[in-house]
């Protein structure tokens, strides 16, 4: 586990963009079943690795981002960069693709 975050430090996003580890897949139901794997879908939740320094606008005005690390976030179905860390898989959006955070 401390090697793994000792690599995320390493990787600090640029601009309003955020790296985002995603939950875990389901593999097993609230009764018990297992599911096999390549049904499962990739869960649409995640907790916030790194965060850059924010957004300029065309005045030149830093806009920091709203996000912290450690906050579970609900992402998209789709989208985000992949990037392969260790053998952590991460995916880095930009903020305005985060669909919301969870309290």
């Amino acid at each position: 586990m401390f090697r793994t975050r000792a690599l995320f430090r390493k990787l600090q996003p640029l601009g309003d963009r955020v790296l985002v580890k995603r939950a875990p897949k389901e593999v097993q139901t609230s009764s018990g079943i297992y599911l096999p794997t390549s049904n499962t879908k990739d869960p649409n939740e995640g907790e916030v690795m790194a965060v850059g320094p924010g957004e300029r606008d065309v005045t030149g005005t830093l806009h920091a981002t709203t996000l912290a690390v450690g906050d579970k976030v609900l992402l998209p179905e789709y989208g985000g960069t992949k990037v392969k860390l260790g053998e952590d898989e991460v995916f880095m959006f930009r903020e305005s693709d985060i669909l919301g955070k969870f309290e």
